[in-house]
């Protein structure tokens, strides 16, 4: 198969419970030619109030199942009005569509990784091929099922200085390295912007700290992030992964604090445990990191990780380079190509996979006049 530029409209649902992130990108799996556009389309409150009400829920169990389709079908419901519109303004056609849906449980050890999005509906709405559910062929081999946009990060770290991370902070953290001989090191290093969402919206009702506003005017309670760095997770070498709710336990630790405060210290929480991955668990010091996915939007956490890592050249990632508004979307484009060129997009040490495999279902329209 020749191996040709694709135009793929990447949709990331991921660990943030906000919306859909979406990216029109022309792509072969192997180089970003162009970015052309990007948007982020916010839940209807009602549907972002489903969307929370099934997180930690399994497929699998009979009683919760009826609950995930009622709202994996308004999910779907809503990604086909964001591809129509997309499609409206756009002047070339689509020729694929990545999904990946909101995660609503990862649990690798337990086989079991779940987002919400029908590829199969999408694909017979649409009329357009779709590729998803990335991490299923990885979790079913042994790995970890995240992060899956190692490959992507990999693709944009060939114009730094090497070796290099990118610190993608969504719902939840991980580090993607490239070494100097093109190595790629990944893996889940902690929480991100969920715990910090998960706070403000319990105690504040707001769906997040909007540019850290909330922080920045905190207190940092330090014996309470010792406390909450005292988790099993941060003593396991990579590769690891984690489930939007692995630092739920923790969080009690916060009760207590005023609204700032506590936003203060999870943002510090979430910091610290960046800053611990880095010192530990990669090959070689880096000689720069980017800062990238939501929590680059969050001034509050850039500043407390530039503080962490005062000897380290720390940029936030630029806007012709990557969007913040759309976190993964574009990785999202360029994971699909992989698939459709069979080209790997996990390995052993990215997620702990035993062997380079690529990943993604694909789905058409049927042709019913066969």
């Amino acid at each position: 198969m020749m191996i040709k530029p694709l135009n793929i409209l990447g949709l990331m649902g991921g660990t943030s419970l906000d919306g859909i992130k979406a990216a029109l990108v022309s792509t072969d799996g192997v180089d970003i030619y162009e970015v052309k556009s990007a948007r982020k389309f916010l839940y209807p409150e009602p549907l972002a109030q489903k969307v929370r009400s099934v997180l930690g829920m399994h497929y699998d169990n009979p009683e919760e199942r009826a609950l995930i389709e009622t709202t994996e079908t308004e999910v779907t419901d809503f990604i086909n009005e964001i591809v129509e519109e997309i499609n409206r303004e756009s002047d070339e056609p689509m020729d694929v569509i990545g999904l990946e849906g909101t995660t609503i449980c990862h649990e690798p050890q337990n086989g079991y990784t779940y987002q919400l999005g029908k590829g199969r509906i999408l694909a017979e709405k649409t009329g357009i091929k779709v590729v998803t559910h990335f991490r299923n062929a990885d979790i079913l081999n042994g790995g970890q099922g995240s992060p899956i946009t190692a490959t992507y990060y990999s693709a944009l770290a060939q114009t730094l200085n090497k070796p290099n991370v990118f610190i993608n902070i969504g719902g939840i953290t991980n580090l993607i390295w490239t070494g100097t001989l093109g190595e790629i090191v990944a893996f889940d290093c902690g929480p991100g912007n969920a715990l910090i969402d998960d706070w403000v919206f319990k105690h504040g009702g707001m769906q997040m700290d909007f540019n850290g506003k909330l922080a920045a005017t905190g207190i940092v309670h330090e014996k309470i992030i010792n406390q909450m760095m005292k988790h099993d997770f941060f003593g396991k070498y990579p590769p690891k992964s984690l489930d939007r709710n692995s630092f739920n336990d923790k969080t009690e630790h916060l009760e207590g604090l005023s609204l700032e405060d506590g936003a203060a210290t999870a943002t510090a929480f979430v910091s610290e445990a960046i800053a611990y991955s880095l010192a530990l668990y990669l090959p070689e010091v880096p000689v720069c990191a980017v800062i990238c996915g939501g929590g680059a939007q969050n001034p509050t956490l850039v500043r407390f990780i530039r503080q962490h890592l005062k000897e380290m050249k720390i940029e936030t990632a630029q806007e012709d380079v990557f969007d913040f508004k759309i976190g993964d979307a574009p990785a999202i484009a360029f994971l699909a190509a992989r698939r459709i060129y069979g080209l790997p997009i996990t390995f052993p040490t990215t997620t702990g996979v035993a062997q380079p495999m690529t990943g993604g279902e694909i789905y058409e329209k049927e042709d019913k006049t066969k």
